[in-house]
């Protein structure tokens, strides 16, 4: 776990309030998160957890609310007290420092193992292919898959197009990595692999928000542990006092249910 301190957060989110279908599933949240650090976001099915990492990187508008990386605030250019949205491509240009790993891995099944984790510095930054491919190479060494480059996605086991997905986000060399359940679509006996590469992350330094039902990971890894339930955030703060001494009833009845 990171120890870093800074004064300004790297994610900022204020008032972040998102429906679906006159439905809220994100209610008014305020959650601000320093550099450098690893946050855990709990909460059962339907509590708006992937919703809430949705509206960081703006996959998701928000009905209300800003969100902001590095103080820069995300899909949208302030003039005065109006917000005007700005265009896809502005869009995708800031996605490009927010990195994301989703539960069903989401590689691109025609294109290479080392080709999937090139594109998008290469179509979304503009960098170049030979400088980006050395890099990605590494990535792969990182992640323990060097000898995949060549491969596609089918010929992967769950695990391993996972790590893909994984040295694809560091690719972009990111502010922030957004995870939403990554071990969830894995057999139990892959899980363990995913974690680790996530855990050297954290030890690394990275900012990390992390979506997951793993209490044991959340436990080892985790500066923060955020707990979601209705769409409310009900609860934050150290591992060690939302898992062990939760103050909030619903927080304690779902850790009763889960461990």
């Amino acid at each position: 776990m990171s120890t870093t301190s800074t004064a300004a957060p790297v994610i900022d989110l204020r008032g972040v309030t998102k429906s679906f279908s006159g439905q809220v599933v994100l209610h008014d949240i305020d959650l601000r998160l320093e550099e450098g650090t690893v946050t855990v976001v709990l909460g059962p099915s339907g509590s708006g957890k992937s919703t809430l990492l949705r509206t960081i990187n703006h996959l998701e508008k928000v009905d209300r609310g800003q969100v902001r990386i590095k103080d820069t605030l995300i899909g949208y250019r302030q003039s005065g007290d109006r917000l005007h949205e700005l265009s896809e491509r502005e869009v995708l240009r800031q996605r490009s420092r927010i990195g994301f790993v989703f539960q069903q891995f989401n590689l691109f099944p025609h294109l290479t193992v080392l080709e999937n984790v090139v594109e998008a510095p290469v179509s979304a930054q503009r960098r170049r292919r030979t400088e980006v491919e050395a890099e990605a190479r590494q990535l792969l060494a990182r992640v323990g898959l060097a000898d995949k480059a060549a491969a596609y996605p089918r010929q992967l086991s769950g695990g391993q197009q996972q790590r893909v997905a994984i040295a694809r986000a560091l690719a972009l060399q990111p502010d922030v990595i957004l995870f939403d359940e990554p071990t969830s679509a894995l057999d139990p006996e892959l899980v363990g692999e995913v974690l680790d590469v996530i855990k050297e992350l954290a030890r690394d330094g990275a900012t990390l928000v992390v979506v997951t039902h793993e209490i044991g990971f959340a436990r080892e890894v985790a500066d923060t542990v955020v707990f979601l339930d209705g769409g409310r955030l009900i609860e934050q703060g150290p591992p060690a006092q939302v898992l062990d001494n939760p103050r909030h009833e619903r927080t304690r009845a779902f850790l009763e249910r889960v461990l």
